[in-house]
């Protein structure tokens, strides 16, 4: 009964199923596309690195030169001589040389020209103090006046004595005159009478020719002292005459136009010019006048160099404290005996060299360390190559041209040479590549195991 009050529930009818679609075809993903293409990349740039790997491994493997091209360009060939500018044409101007006791003594400069100024002949360059010579002038013209006046007094005195003589020799003739004319009348008179006027005769013919020999001897006196007085008159006059000229040469005047240039002395163990006030000596060098238009440059080549110079050759001059100048010059005079250093064996001689400045400069002064590139040789084009590729085998000389990655052999026939580049008359062409310091490169062998 529980069973028909309670019936069993009935299922229920399912509704029917949605169709499903069939999935659509999945289209190929972006990401795989360029992964793809990174893979590719990276193999094309693996194998790019290797193969760089392997050509720096080759390189590495095979020595490395620096090459240089072969030019044709105008050739000169020059050498340098080093030495200092000075003068051909200048005036030293020195201190006047004194003579005497007065030789050394010091003067004092009043007057100096400044250094770096043109002069013009006549023009005064230095005076030196002449107060002291002045008031020595004077002294020893009070001397000459002293001395004047001793001759002129000498002089009246020895007249004086020689009239007094001359009375005494007139009346020693007045004497003897008389004597012989009482010598006359001897005929009337006794013989001892006769004696005796003869002895008064010769007595008086004595004291006579007595008085002419002490006045001829007495003249001879008299002239040697004056000759005395008039000898230490001249010696004085001669000592006033020269202070006057040393006094008049104390004004120096240039005989030459040109530059004033000062000398160097030494004061307190230190190098420095000549200056206003400055003690100087007699015969001492205070000052040059150099004519700026006769400059030159004095140098040394070695004696083995000197058959390569030849007067006329030009040459550019470089001055060591104006970097930027440079003048044009010619040799003028090469010395004809090599001479060895101060400080160098008798082994290595020198030749003197003189360059002649061409024209002048303001900056131009004497005394300046200088340069000169004189020029020995010159083409207007020549084949050019380094020095540093020239290889010399067994007496003959070679080049190693590039040929792509080696280099090739040859034979070339050198010309002249300056201190960098070498003229080639033939091997090698304009344009070619030689290298620098070859070395024949060295395989090593692999040892037997």
């Amino acid at each position: 009964m529980s069973a028909l009050l309670n019936p069993l529930p009935q299922p229920t009818p399912h509704a029917p199923l949605p169709k499903i679609a069939p999935p659509e075809p999945k289209k190929p993903s972006r990401g795989w596309m360029i992964a793809l293409v990174i893979v590719a990349i990276a193999g094309v740039l693996g194998w790019r690195w290797m193969e760089a790997r392997k050509a720096e491994e080759q390189a590495a493997a095979q020595p490395v030169f620096k090459t240089a091209k072969v030019v044709s360009a105008p050739f000169e060939m020059r050498m340098r001589v080093s030495g200092q500018t000075s003068a051909r044409n200048y005036a030293n101007v020195t201190v006047p040389r004194m003579t005497g006791p007065e030789a050394n003594r010091p003067l004092m400069l009043t007057t100096l020209a400044p250094a770096g100024v043109l002069v013009k002949p006549g023009t005064r360059v230095a005076d030196i103090d002449a107060q002291p010579m002045i008031d020595h002038i004077d002294d020893v013209h009070s001397t000459v006046l002293q001395a004047e006046s001793d001759v002129i007094k000498r002089r009246a005195e020895q007249a004086i004595e020689t009239e007094n003589l001359q009375q005494s020799l007139r009346v020693a003739k007045s004497t003897l005159d008389k004597a012989k004319l009482e010598a006359t009348s001897g005929e009337v008179r006794t013989s001892i009478d006769q004696e005796l006027l003869k002895l008064a005769v010769d007595e008086a013919q004595a004291a006579y020719d007595e008085l002419r020999t002490d006045l001829v001897f007495k003249e001879t006196s008299q002239k040697a002292e004056l000759s005395v007085l008039q000898y230490t008159l001249e010696r004085h006059v001669r000592h006033r005459d020269r202070h006057k000229r040393d006094a008049a040469r104390f004004k120096i005047d240039t005989p030459i136009a040109g530059l004033v240039v000062m000398q160097s002395v030494y004061m307190g163990g230190e190098p420095r010019q000549i200056q206003e006030g400055d003690q100087v000596y007699s015969g001492q060098s205070i000052l040059k006048v150099v004519a700026p238009n006769s400059m030159q440059v004095e140098g040394n080549i070695s004696q083995a160099d000197s058959q390569n110079f030849r007067v006329g050759q030009p040459a550019i001059i470089h001055l060591d404290a104006f970097p930027g100048v440079k003048l044009q010059g010619r040799i003028y005079s090469i010395g004809a005996i090599a001479a060895a250093g101060f400080r160098q064996t008798n082994f290595i001689r020198n030749v003197p060299v003189r360059i002649e400045v061409i024209g002048t400069d303001p900056r131009l002064i004497p005394d300046l360390s200088a340069s000169a590139d004189v020029l020995l040789e010159s083409q207007p084009e020549a084949i050019q190559i380094p020095r540093a590729a020239i290889v010399a085998e067994n007496g003959k000389s070679f080049v190693y041209v590039r040929k792509g990655s080696q280099f090739e052999k040859r034979a070339v026939e050198l010309g002249p040479r300056n201190y960098t580049q070498q003229v080639v008359k033939s091997g090698v062409s304009t344009g070619e590549e030689v290298a620098l310091n070859y070395t024949v490169p060295v395989v090593a062998k692999a040892s037997a195991q």
